[in-house]
């Protein structure tokens, strides 16, 4: 791993130290793709959207009723905030709002249970990384881009049993929403990327939305929301790319919806 690479870009870009270990994680998983990442790293520093300005140090902290609240998240790159250089809403929940969170993310990874860079690296494999005893006051879950790609599984159907397929991104969805459930209940949101275009991706929202009805978690939806319905001049500050957003993206779009989303389920 390139060391010196993310040992400059936290000068930088003043890069808080979680957002270092998550690059390191991230680019440790890539393992010999790393010499595509750094490149893609590199050039999504010199963003607009990603300049010291808008990093977790500079965003101030404020009286929030979310303060002190335990909240698990789970993901990939886009909780992870690879396009935010580390830094992703869940780091600006922690420092505006003061929340407690358990990040459990790993970029390139899929709800389904089929590793993509080693064996046990799916949503579904990485919940066991959240301590069962975990004192937790919501659970927070990525629709994962990474599954919308076709290869890990098919889209699959809502079991009509107590039996989850987890190589199937509907059982993979069950079966986290159950492990949730029965090892924590508490308040699930669920939360999908903004629209763009894959059929598949559409489709999958709409099966989330379609879950709702059996599971009874809440939804973060930014598929269906006007408001991120971009410009062009917003899209380039606000997104590394069509998946991924900048840290103006996560501090100015995402962070109000999540503190809003948040309050009204656990406080």
């Amino acid at each position: 791993m390139d060391n010196h690479f993310l040992t400059h870009l936290q000068h930088e870009k003043d890069l808080s130290t979680t957002a270092v270990q998550t690059l390191q994680r991230d680019l440790t998983n890539f393992g010999d793709r790393q010499s595509e990442i750094i490149p893609l790293l590199k050039r999504f520093s010199q963003l607009p959207g990603n300049d010291v300005q808008y990093s977790v140090h500079h965003t101030p902290t404020k009286p929030s009723p979310l303060a002190g609240k335990h909240i698990a998240f789970l993901g990939s790159s886009v909780t992870a905030g690879f396009g935010g250089l580390g830094e992703s809403f869940v780091d600006y929940l922690a420092k505006q709002d003061s929340i407690i969170p358990f990040k459990e993310t790993l970029s390139g990874t899929t709800l389904v249970d089929r590793g993509v860079f080693t064996p046990h690296d799916s949503y579904v494999s990485r919940l066991q990384n959240i301590p069962a005893n975990a004192p937790l006051d919501a659970f927070v879950l990525q629709l994962s881009t990474n599954d919308a790609k076709g290869t890990a599984g098919p889209l699959g159907t809502i079991s009509i049993s107590h039996h989850y397929d987890p190589y199937t991104i509907t059982g993979a969805i069950e079966t986290i929403l159950a492990t949730v459930r029965q090892r924590w209940d508490v308040p699930i949101l669920v939360y999908t990327n903004p629209r763009y275009h894959n059929e598949l991706y559409r489709q999958m929202v709409e099966r989330l939305l379609t879950l709702q009805d059996k599971w009874s978690f809440a939804t973060v939806d930014l598929y269906h929301s006007p408001s991120f319905d971009l410009t062009a001049d917003q899209f380039a500050l606000y997104m590394a790319d069509f998946i991924h957003p900048t840290r103006a993206g996560y501090q100015q779009k995402w962070l109000p919806v999540f503190e809003k989303a948040l309050e009204t389920a656990c406080c």
